[in-house]
């Protein structure tokens, strides 16, 4: 178990893998820790069969619990929410952190609300200010502006963090702890029966690394093959404007804006898109932008590092050749 003054952060699972998001959580959690002095406690919800917990050695937690039973296969966030409490009420955590994906948003609201305590969704930015109190910065008006806000007093603070901002290098070779591990059968007036999971990409376009998007500039659905290749040399996933999801050429879990998903990829690569607000709103945290457009005066660039004018249907497939070639080379 875990001392009363810690930090938990929750491991999100998919499947019966551990989510890379989880170990930035994690290594958010233990630089925190170093400077507050508080342990880290990782908190995971599993199936029967427990995860490959190794990848966790990376950022190794100084303990984990895992709750695994067959119930808890699917992620049902008021049973989660309800066992998580408990946990608190026995613990008394000074700080939760989670991954800002959709469950992780969704279980640190209901978390702030059962332990009537302050949440700061979609941060970028974590520092201890001293054994309880917290500062965190987080984008607002559509990322336009940052807010830095002080969590401060003896209470219990929730934290979610954006993906791919809190990355880092593994430490050295640190022993995992052995894992506390509970089969006991999570208690919930809900019951996930299935889950329907519509296939948008192996990656998830909130965690990718490279994020390849197209606009209505790539003239029609069956031209998107396109993106997925070069998606698939670059090791990303593929993205899209609200434009091109309003005309089904893509799924809206593909969409990247503000009506959309918000992404932090390494390298975001977008074709034939004009560059609208409200699309900008949803990509501007990326830490390199490369833009491919006819219009020598579309927005899109503005806010580009590297800019290409030009036809995407005819410059993407040369950066592909291009891209294989090195990459193999």
């Amino acid at each position: 178990m875990t001392d009363k003054s810690s930090i938990f952060v929750w491991i999100e699972c998919q499947g019966e893998q551990i989510k890379p998001v989880s170990l930035e959580a994690l290594h958010c959690g233990l630089q925190l820790s170093e400077s507050s002095g508080q342990k880290v406690c990782a908190v995971l919800f599993c199936g029967s069969k427990v995860p490959d917990l190794s990848p966790l050695s990376d950022f190794a937690p100084h303990s984990l619990k895992v709750f695994s039973h067959g119930r808890w296969q699917d992620h049902n966030s008021q049973a989660v929410s309800s066992t998580f409490f408990k946990m608190i009420q026995e613990q008394s955590p000074r700080l939760i952190l989670l991954p800002a994906s959709n469950h992780g948003k969704e279980l640190g609201a209901l978390l702030s609300g059962l332990a009537q305590a302050p949440l700061a969704s979609d941060c970028i930015e974590v520092e201890c200010l001293g054994e309880n109190d917290f500062k965190v910065k987080r984008p607002i008006y559509s990322g336009k502006a940052y807010a830095s806000l002080a969590l401060e007093g003896a209470g219990l603070h929730i934290i979610t963090l954006r993906p791919n901002v809190f990355r880092g290098e593994s430490g050295s070779a640190t022993v995992l702890p052995e894992a506390d591990i509970n089969t006991t059968e999570p208690e919930s007036l809900s019951l996930i029966v299935r889950e329907v999971i519509k296939e948008a990409g192996k990656i998830d376009v909130t965690e990718a690394r490279v994020v390849v998007s197209g606009g209505l500039g790539m003239q029609g659905p069956e031209n998107f093959g396109l993106l997925e290749d070069l998606a698939s040399v670059l090791g990303g996933t593929v993205g899209a404007s609200r434009p091109v999801v309003d005309n089904g050429w893509r799924d809206y879990s593909n969409q990247v804006g503000q009506t959309g998903r918000s992404v932090s990829p390494d390298l975001y690569i977008a074709c034939g898109i004009s560059g609208a607000v409200q699309h900008i709103a949803g990509m501007s945290g990326s830490k390199c932008i490369v833009a491919i457009n006819k219009d020598p005066n579309a927005a899109i660039f503005s806010v580009a590092q590297y800019g290409i004018v030009g036809d995407a249907l005819e410059i993407v497939p040369l950066l592909t050749a291009e891209f294989k070639k090195i990459l193999n080379g």
